[in-house]
Order: C-alpha cells, then structure tokens, then sequence
C-alpha cells in the first residue's frame, strides 16, 4: 500500500484546512479531517486557530496509523491483498470507521474471495454510496479494475 497516495486521495476527499474548523456535525477538527480529542494540543482552541503544515502531517499519519491497524482487525486477509484494495480500504474506513464498514458483510464476503468487481457492486449497494457520491463511485470503479 501506498501511503502517499492515500494521502493525495483523503486530502482531496477530506480536504487540507491549516485551521480549526467544526465539521458537519459540529466537532473541532483540522488537516485532512481529523477530529480534535481531549488529548490533542489544539483541544480547547477556537474556531480559526491556525494548525501549521508539520501539526496536519503529524495528525494525519497518526489517524492514518490508526485506519490501517482498523483494516488489520477487520480484514482477515488484509495482507494478501493487493495494496489497490488496501488503499480503497483505508479511505473507506477513514470516512466510515470501523463500526460502519463492519456492516459491508456482503462486500467483504467478496472481498475474502478476492472477486473485486462483486465487491465494488456491494459497495455501491449502500447508503453510504448514495450518501458519499463521487468519492464512493471513484473507489468502487478502482475497486472494479483491480
């Protein structure tokens, strides 16, 4: 898997913000969609401070670490898959969590039987695709082509 690239794909999909920001739901986050947690040095700063380029790396990495090692206990055959799929895997469970991609259990049954093109239309059989849009479909049709 390619780190970078998943990098690449989250900051457009995510978006890059230098500055604190309340999410859709309202909850302090930064960077490339990292919620602020009490034990973050910005926890407790308003709307607007300014999070240097270093501080959005390091957070992202870090909840980057945290997807992958999320996918490791999810997946059983995490490590024969073709990074391709590992990296939609990531920026599945980056934008789902665990708990939600967990309930994909039509997907990872074609997943564990590596049949990618089924697995993409499980994928696309969700509210998650009606709800994401493009970012869904992107990865459902690199899914596709693997």
């Amino acid at each position: 898997m390619n780190r970078e690239r998943v990098q690449e794909q989250l900051a457009i999909d995510e978006g890059v913000v230098h500055a604190i920001y309340l999410d859709h739901l309202g909850y302090p986050t930064f960077g490339i969609g990292h919620l602020i947690r009490e034990d973050d040095p910005e926890h407790g700063k308003g709307v607007g401070q300014p999070i240097s380029e270093e501080r959005v790396t390091e957070a992202f990495q870090a909840d980057l670490d945290i997807a992958i090692s999320e996918c490791e206990a999810l997946y059983d055959q995490w490590d024969d898959f073709p990074g391709e799929v590992q990296e939609i895997l990531v920026n599945m469970m980056f934008n789902l969590g665990r708990t939600r991609l967990s309930k994909f259990k039509n997907m990872r049954k074609a997943l564990d039987a590596e049949v990618w093109a089924e697995a993409a239309r499980e994928g696309r059989d969700s509210r998650w695709y009606r709800q994401v849009g493009n970012r869904a479909e992107r990865l459902m049709s690199r899914l596709e082509d693997v």
